[in-house]
């Protein structure tokens, strides 16, 4: 549709296609619909149709982003024309301030695009885009919201003039940023400075404020900040601001991260600074990490007495905020480390006291109680801030005093278990041991650290060693008592993942009896969170792979070839099934026996990521083969509808497959690797026809009930066609069919799924794809056979997959289909040099070649796909696109031809010769022929045409300027 012809609805329709559209047709053409729009000379009015009666807020965005893309061209708007863009935007922001802050951004976007571009451009002797400052100061004398705009541009002014565009000289870039640093950023400054003073009481325009002030930091280095002379007064005022914005924390928490984030970025870069000139760092810092401290303290009694909804159960964001101070907090850490012994020390004794206390006040001890997960928190911070920070032998002995207070916390807490328990302490203590573990627990810190010498005279723990046990014995407390307790738990069996991944750790840890314990004793009698009971939720059990992931790599250290030791390990798990055996026999507790399968499949899943060696490997193997993993499969028949069943048994059967570091590489006697497969094809068989047969599904039950399992599947054959442990012509010449039934259960389950399913569930994608590179490259008379309907449909997933923006499938869709044309290519060049014989590889050719000749749009499609990305997209995987590109140009010189003449004619006369010659280069000492050399050759040839193209595309040529009248 010609875009003249567009009307306001027209475009409103195409907005909806573009952002919020589901259909990926519909926005890829939207796509192209809004590149032409950008290089229509109506641009500019229909940007301006678009946001004065537009009646969404997308329909706003769509202008913004094209009016970006029309001042970020290489070859730029006459002045006068970016002059009236920039006023325009600034009086259509001025007038309508409450527009949603997303069309505020992109809008203010386009005014720091011009000002960045137009810097150096002089009209009637002044520097025309430089008054933006001036402008800036207007908005800042409004109403808060006008004030709110203000800061927004300062905001992405500061970012936009060091944010640096690789497609224009970098030189040019840099002298833009350093002239905007030495004539501007004093003035931005000082508009700081009377921001800071006025107090800046509204929480919109303060979160702002303090996201301006992040990006000021992050975009200039303390040494430049400091040579600008308002900058001891700025950090005055900012260190004030910030100790007010911390006291008040409820009045604008999600601000406290940009705060944050500027005093990291500026500390974190003291030692950086040449300038002899004072930044007052040392001064402030330790009040900012003092008002941190206090302000989170005398938070919680207002959350407990008013009921509010408490900071620390949003853990995702006191981890943010506590890795943010924990460089902060080692600048002067004397200062901090005083503060926080006094206040731990009067915590800890009240705590003390309201345990021994008759009447024990609740209100006061949950006071009390949040206060101390507070400070445990806090210790684990500035002890994790010395891998961030200089530190020293003093400093050590600081992190020595504050973490003896911890352990004997832990000691505490754990001395009255189960009545004297608290989570949110617990889970406290779990960030601490962990903070400790990374600063102090390893092979590469000397193991007479000054950070032993109080633990020592306090605890008894004299070095690492004596750490590690006390981590064990934690671990196990935990799992003992924390059974109900799913973030606990969770927290303490990654903490023990943590501690397991280093093998001279490792070995360290299988010396220690509370380890030692846990090998011989991992049943639910002792560790309760391994039970099956109603009053565990299913979601729960995730957990339990990773404790025996954990447990096996310790079982591992000293394993070696005992068959018995693993036998005995596994015990647990052997009564586990022989139980569900006797179950399945007598009919009865099918609930109980369901669990303990999702059980003991997440326990072997664990187990078998674990067991990297080929001895090991073989241990697990034949423990569960053929005794057990047909009760798995019986499984999967019988509850194939219930995804909390299946899909842990398959995700072992994929973890099975995986031939990592070589593990299923049996012994050339050993059948090992196609009874493997057989069992594999068989689950996967059973679970593919079972699915189907759940008819069609809701838009929320889709993916759960059917297409995760499907994923999963496609993994584990993808794991089994690229392991080299089977061969899989073995099957057809012995009259084997499990490998022919999993590959025809593929292609069922496979035209069950839509194609806009494939590649909107992303583990779906990033399974079927890498799948059928792996058939297409072993497995092509697999794909030749296959009929007409689900070629096309395979082929037709492909093509939509090519443009798709996750590098992963589109490199896996490019592999496929180079193998697809190699094929075809090396059949024909067969074909007309000598007569065909008929072998099964022949009449394999001859079926492609047939059907490609049946439906040429296919191949001509994607031929075109893969030219516009080269030509239009920003392509990332440029070189998995060259490999195919060769192929289908050899094969369709005619259609490469006409597109080729397409893109030509498209473009004005003067730049039609500049692209045929780029064309010309592209073919420049390529021959007829797939070999490796004349790929690479292509390959060097396409990166250089993609460059020439993109540069006489942007050249100006002969084109008219937009008309520009709607914007004075």
């Amino acid at each position: 549709m010609a875009l003249h012809f567009q009307s306001l609805a027209e475009l409103e329709v195409l907005c909806t296609h573009l952002y919020i559209g589901t259909d990926l047709t519909q926005r890829i053409e939207a796509e192209k619909a809004l590149l032409e729009l950008i290089d229509s000379p109506e641009c500019l009015s229909k940007c301006q149709l678009l946001l004065e009666q537009g009646t969404t807020s997308y329909a706003q965005l769509l202008a913004a982003t094209c009016l970006s893309k029309l001042v970020s061209r290489v070859s730029p708007l006459p002045v006068e024309q970016r002059v009236d863009i920039r006023n325009y935007i600034l009086n259509y922001v001025a007038s309508q301030p409450k527009l949603v802050p997303f069309v505020i951004q992109a809008l203010i976007q386009v005014i720091a695009k011009i000002t960045k571009l137009g810097w150096f451009e002089v009209q009637k002797d002044q520097f025309v885009f430089r008054e933006i400052i001036a402008d800036v100061k207007k908005f800042l004398q409004g109403t808060v919201e006008h004030c709110i705009i203000g800061v927004i541009i300062l905001s992405e002014l500061t970012q936009e003039m060091n944010l640096v565009d690789y497609s224009r000289p970098s030189a040019k870039h840099r002298k833009i940023a350093t002239s905007f640093r030495d004539s501007s950023l004093k003035d931005i400054l000082v508009l700081a400075c009377s921001l800071l003073k006025e107090g800046l009481s509204d929480p919109g325009n303060y979160h702002e404020f303090c996201r301006f002030l992040a990006r000021l930091k992050t975009n200039y280095q303390l040494g430049e900040l400091v040579m600008v002379k308002e900058y001891p007064e700025v950090i005055r005022l900012i260190a004030n601001f910030t100790i007010t914005s911390l006291q008040h924390w409820e009045f604008a928490p999600n601000s406290v991260h940009y705060l944050l984030t500027l005093w990291q970025r500026m500390v974190a870069s003291v030692p950086f600074v040449k300038s002899t000139e004072p930044h007052l760092l040392d001064t402030y810092a330790p009040e900012i990490t003092k008002a941190f401290i206090t302000s989170r303290l005398e938070s919680v009694a207002i959350v407990v007495r008013d009921n509010l909804d408490d900071p620390l159960d949003d853990t995702a964001t006191v981890f943010q905020q506590l890795e943010q101070l924990c460089t902060v907090s080692r600048c002067e850490y004397e200062k901090t480390c005083t503060l926080l012994v006094q206040l731990f020390d009067q915590n800890a004794q009240n705590y003390q006291k309201l345990l021994h206390s008759p009447s024990g006040i609740t209100v006061d001890k949950a006071i009390q109680e949040g206060r101390l997960a507070w400070l445990v928190y806090l210790v684990g911070t500035v002890v994790g801030g010395r891998l961030t920070y200089t530190s020293t032998d003093e400093h050590d002995a600081m992190d020595g005093e504050l973490s003896c207070r911890v352990f004997q916390l832990i000691s505490l807490m754990d001395t009255g278990l189960p009545q004297c328990s608290n989570e949110k302490i617990e889970l406290a203590i779990l960030w601490f041991l962990d903070q400790f573990r990374k600063t102090y627990v390893g092979d590469q810190l000397q193991r007479t650290s000054k950070v032993y010498a109080r633990m020592s005279e306090v605890l008894g723990i004299t070095d690492d060693n004596h750490v590690l046990e006390t981590f064990m014995t934690k671990i196990v407390t935990n799992l003992k008592y924390w059974g109900r307790c799913e973030p606990v738990i969770s927290r303490t069996l990654q903490f023990l993942n943590d501690l397991s991944v280093g093998y001279i750790l490792l070995k360290k840890l299988v010396k220690i009896d509370a380890v030692k314990f846990m090998l011989k004793n991992h049943t639910s009698e002792h560790f309760p969170f391994l039970g099956i009971s109603d009053s565990y939720s299913l979601s729960d059990f995730r957990c339990r792979t990773t404790f025996y992931t954990a447990l096996t790599r310790l079982l591992m250290v000293d394993l070696g070839e005992d068959e018995d030791e693993f036998e005995n390990f596994m015990l647990p798990l052997t009564v586990s099934f022989e139980t569900v055996l006797q179950i399945f026999n007598n009919n009865f507790k099918q609930e109980d026996v369901k669990r303990m399968l999702i059980g003991l499949a997440r326990d072997l899943r664990g187990i078998a990521f674990a067991l990297n060696t080929k001895t090991s490997y073989t241990m697990l193997f034949d423990w569960m083969y053929p005794t057990y993993l047909p009760i798995l499969q019986t499984t999967i028949e019988r509850w194939y509808g219930e995804p909390a069943c299946t899909t842990p048994i398959l995700k072992l059967m994929a973890e099975l497959m995986q031939n990592r570091s070589q593990r299923l590489n049996f012994d050339v006697s050993s059948p090992n690797g196609i009874l493997l497969f057989r069992e594999a094809s068989k689950m996967i068989c059973t679970y593919g026809n079972q699915i189907l047969s759940l008819g069609s599904l809701s838009k929320d039950q889709i993916y759960p009930m059917k297409l995760k399992g499907i994923s999963i599947c496609y993994s584990a054959l993808k794991s089994a066609l690229c392991g080299n442990y089977v061969s899989f012509g073995v099957f057809k010449l012995y009259g084997d069919n499990h490998f022919d039934n999993v590959l025809q259960a593929f292609v069922k389950m496979l035209l069950s799924v839509c194609h806009s399913d494939l590649l909107q569930y992303r583990k779906l994608s990033q399974s079927y794809y890498p799948l059928l590179e792996c058939l297409t490259q072993d497995h092509m008379s697999f794909i030749t056979n296959l009929e007409p309907p689900v070629l096309l449909y395979v082929l037709t997933s492909i093509s939509e997959g090519l443009t798709t923006l996750d590098t992963v499938v589109s490199s896996s869709c490019c592999t496929s289909l180079d193998y697809i044309v190699t094929y075809l290519f090396k059949h024909i060049a067969k074909e007309g040099k000598k007569p065909l014989r008929c072998g099964e590889a022949t009449q394999a050719g001859q079926r492609l070649l047939h059907f490609m000749q049946q439906n040429p749009d296919v191949l001509q499609q994607m031929m075109s796909v893969l030219m516009n990305t080269i030509v239009f997209e920003d392509c990332r995987n440029q070189w998995s696109v060259s490999r195919p590109l060769l192929g289908l140009i050899l094969l369709n010189e005619k259609y490469f031809s006409e597109l080729r003449a397409s893109l030509i004619n498209s473009q004005p006369v003067p730049k039609q010769e500049v692209l045929a010659q780029c064309f010309r280069n592209l073919m420049e000492g390529v021959e007829q022929n797939l070999s490796i050399k004349n790929r690479d050759r292509f390959t060097q040839n396409l990166s250089v045409f993609r460059r020439d193209v993109a540069e006489a595309l942007r050249s100006d040529g002969s084109t008219e300027p937009c008309s520009l009248d709607m914007m004075s």
